[in-house]
């Protein structure tokens, strides 16, 4: 592999991790975390973990969906998402507790409310 082909490589995966930051600060800001776990740069495919207390909240499946979609759009060279919690498939991501968000209250029959929408 040719010393360009590995600077670009980097520049690709720089560029996916300031994505992640610039787009999902929110991730941060809950207590979660997001990596990139695998880059085939060939392929065009990334694979994405999210961790801490993306594990069990229930709006995580929204944000994985927004990466997803924004990411393929925003960075030429990646042609496939995938991302996941550390819930669905044992991958040891440091689990965790569902973060609580303003507005989230549970009924007196027991039922949680839907609390506040995704905020992006």
């Amino acid at each position: 592999m040719s010393t360009e082909t590995q600077n670009d490589g980097d520049d690709l995966e720089e560029r996916v991790t300031n994505f992640l930051r610039r787009n999902f600060p929110q991730i941060q800001m809950h207590g979660g975390s997001a990596a990139i776990q695998d880059l085939d740069r060939e392929t065009g495919e990334v694979t994405i973990a999210l961790g801490g207390a993306c594990s069990g909240c229930g709006i995580s499946p929204m944000t994985i969906q927004a990466i997803k979609s924004r990411m393929v759009k925003e960075i030429p060279e990646i042609e496939q998402v995938n991302a996941h919690t550390g819930m669905d498939g044992g991958d040891d991501m440091g689990g965790g507790m569902s973060p609580s968000f303003p507005g989230e209250t549970v009924d007196d029959d027991g039922e949680a409310d839907e609390g506040p929408e995704a905020p992006f």
